[in-house]
This record gives C-alpha cells, structure tokens and sequence, in this order.
C-alpha cells in the first residue's frame, strides 16, 4: 500500500488497485493528485507482479473533477494538468489523464464522474458501474474546456448526437442509462463493485498475457482519432488564453455542485 494519503496503491493476485483519496472532497483532482497519480500508474504497469490495473474512488465519489477551489486561486495550472502525450501543436500540447500504459486499465466506478473525473473514466478501457455512479460533463458550467480527449472519447462511447446533448446541458447520466448507451460494460449493486471487477481482471489474467498487451494495443491504434485530439488540444489552449477566468470559476462552484447534487 502507497504510504501517500491522496493515491493509494495495493496489489494483489496480480491486480493492481489504484484508488483516488480525498473523499471529503469527492476525490476532486488537486494538483497533488494530478502529480502523483501517473507516478503510481507507471510503477503499476513496470511492476513484473501485475496483469491488470483498477481505477476507483473512496466513496461516496469516484472523481469530482479538478478541485475548483485550487483552481479559482490558482489560474488554469489545473487546468492544464496531466500526462503530456504528443508534441505541441498550435502553442498546446496533447494530453491524457494517465501515461502510457500497455496493461489493461478497469475503471470501477463508485460515485459521480465528473468533468475531469468523467475523463478519467473515459481514459479507462471499459468501466464496470456501481448502481450509484453518475457521469457528467460539466465543462460548460464551470467554464473550462475538455483537456484529456473527451470530445473525441465521449461520442466513440455513446454517439455524437448523445455526447453534445451532455456537454451542452451539463446534465448527469446515471448508471442504468450510462450501461443503455454503451457508456458502461455493467452496473452491479455498491458492494459487489470490485469484487465483480477483481473477477474480471481475473479472466483477463488467466489469458496470455503478451497476446492481451498486444490486441489492447492494436485497439488503441485503431481507435485513437489523432487529429480529433489534436484539435481538442488546441482549442483548449486558445480558450485558456482569451477566455478563462479563474474568478469566474470561483463565483460558479457554489453553484455547480448544488445543481449536482440536485441531478
């Protein structure tokens, strides 16, 4: 177990556990998380112990998205967080959330997935849902732009149609609609989560292994839509020069998380 409060890592019967800890407050992405987060997604993946990587959340949250309260005081060093993935292309850099990994990578999600949080999820290479997840694009509420392939990932998931409808309105999607839409592999009752994403992980490493490394990567290849994150990146990095304000994103977070917990 990582002696470090805010990311936690446990490994056993080949799985690595990896879990975001700040639940009091919601397991908001601080810039503390963002450092240290890939540094234990690179130590899981080099680790001859470990097949499979888990993402989750100490409840009631799996990730509330960057922590707006560092990001009101703090300018958009947030919002320009991650792991760098490509080379700068119009004064920006193309981003994920994780480094590149070559095991597969489970999303076990246990609470709302929000904005960056909801880009974590769509980072992972499928995700099994608690009944209690929520999914929410709130980009538009908090006046930021997407930085880790959301605009790319989320209509690849659901469909551009469904996708722009959640990025205009911000509204949430629960978990029996995220599984209708294909957003979800499963929903399972709250207790059973990582038990039922441990089996799994289980059956990917009764497998062999070189020959799962090799079709995730072929996957990947496939599906990544390079220019979509190109443009992502770019717009993103326009938006934070002429039209990001951090007090604005001050004066909205009130607000944005009562309307959340109202949805």
């Amino acid at each position: 177990m990582s002696d470090h409060p805010v990311v936690l890592l446990e490994i056993s019967e080949r799985i690595a556990t990896i879990t975001l800890n700040r639940p009091e407050a919601r397991n908001a992405l601080s810039g503390e998380v963002l450092a240290l987060l890939p540094r234990v997604m690179r130590a899981a993946d080099a680790d001859d112990e470990v097949d499979v990587i888990i993402l989750t959340g100490a409840d009631p949250a799996f990730c509330a998205g960057l922590d707006l309260r560092e990001l009101g005081s703090s300018g958009d060093a947030l919002a320009t967080g991650g792991a760098a993935d490509d080379e700068p292309t119009d004064g920006a850099r193309v981003r994920t959330p994780f480094p590149s990994l070559t095991k597969p990578l489970i999303g076990a999600i246990n609470g709302v997935a929000v904005t960056g949080g909801f880009e974590l999820a769509l980072n992972c290479d499928f995700l099994v849902a608690s009944e209690r997840a929520k999914f929410g694009d709130t980009h538009s509420r908090v006046g930021v732009m997407p930085g880790w392939g959301l605009t790319v990932l989320l209509p690849q998931a659901i469909g551009v149609r469904r996708a722009r409808e959640m990025s205009f309105t911000g509204n949430f999607m629960s978990a029996d609609e995220a599984l209708h839409q294909g957003l979800v592999n499963r929903v399972v009752a709250h207790e059973d989560l990582l038990p039922v994403t441990r089996q799994l992980a289980r059956d990917i490493i009764g497998n062999d292994q070189a020959g799962v490394r090799q079709i995730r990567a072929t996957y990947a290849a496939i599906t990544r839509d390079e220019p979509g994150w190109r443009i992502e990146a770019s717009d993103g990095a326009q938006w934070r020069r002429t039209m990001f304000s951090p007090s604005a994103v001050a004066a909205r977070r009130d607000a944005i998380i009562d309307r959340g917990r109202g949805q």
